[in-house]
């Protein structure tokens, strides 16, 4: 039978929040939040080891909970009370679970892909909704990778997970360093193509995205590092008609990635 809590001074539930709002605990105890049964169940599915699992039966209502507790021993599984669980929930509409996940902490070698890969590379991203609404485009587009170079905010942020509806666990995200990522794409004869506000840049239409391919793109701010931008294979621009000058990293990767599946017939 799992444990009852009913007292948001419990340790356990002390040790949830710590999770959730600090990036510096999720490290040191090499643990991540997820809320929600659908971000679970993907997570789940995409392989992430569950480790507790916290649900509130009034909350609840399709008994979500019923499909995930056959996974865990009863001594990490609990159920709490409404007034704790509004305590820990961070987003408005919970469905009631929540679980602790141990996360996949990639390398650039594990990443596995065919003949004609595509990758996302982010530089220096450090909004977490900008990254998980990056990740849907990634799973839609069934893309082998999004690398991160140097980034600034936690790959497993709560805010990353919900924007990106669980897609985070569900293509591959790997972090390094700009020199890292940089130097591994070329040693793997990745065309790179950097998304950049230049003189020089191309109008992103006219590539060819047929070959092998990485789209590299910066923050809206500060753009890419010069490092990109000097050792790329081109540098391509999306057409602007209006006052704006730049779009949303996240809108920039979906144009450019479904360009690369149009060119591509839409096959895998």
């Amino acid at each position: 039978m799992p444990e009852k809590i009913s007292s948001t001074s419990n340790p356990r539930i002390k040790n949830l929040i710590q999770l959730q709002s600090k990036s510096r605990e999720r490290r040191n105890q090499n643990r991540i939040v997820i809320e929600g049964g659908r971000e679970i169940f993907r997570a789940v599915k995409a392989g992430f080891l569950l480790r507790e699992l916290y649900y509130c039966s009034e909350f609840d209502r399709d008994d979500r909970v019923g499909e995930l507790v056959h996974l865990l021993p009863d001594y990490s599984v609990f159920n709490i009370s409404p007034t704790v669980f509004e305590k820990v929930a961070y987003r408005e509409g919970s469905d009631g679970i929540i679980a602790i996940v141990e996360p996949r902490n990639l390398r650039l070698e594990d990443i596995n892909f065919g003949e004609n890969p595509l990758f996302i590379v982010l530089e220096s991203v450090e909004k977490p909704g900008n990254l998980g609404a990056v990740m849907r485009t990634a799973d839609a587009a069934k893309v082998d990778a999004v690398i991160i170079c140097d980034p600034l905010t936690d790959l497993y942020n709560p805010n990353t997970i919900r924007s990106s509806v669980g897609c985070i666990f569900t293509c591959p995200v790997v972090a390094g360093t700009t020199e890292e990522v940089r130097k591994w794409l070329f040693v793997k004869h990745i065309n790179t193509y950097a998304a950049a506000l230049s003189d020089t840049a191309e109008y992103y239409h006219l590539k060819d995205y047929t070959l092998p391919t990485a789209f590299i793109m910066g923050t809206e701010a500060t753009g890419l590092s010069g490092s990109w931008l000097e050792h790329c294979t081109s540098q391509v621009i999306i057409p602007m008609r209006g006052i704006a000058d730049s779009l949303n990293v996240s809108v920039s990767a979906a144009i450019l990635v479904f360009e690369a599946m149009r060119q591509r017939n839409f096959e895998v």
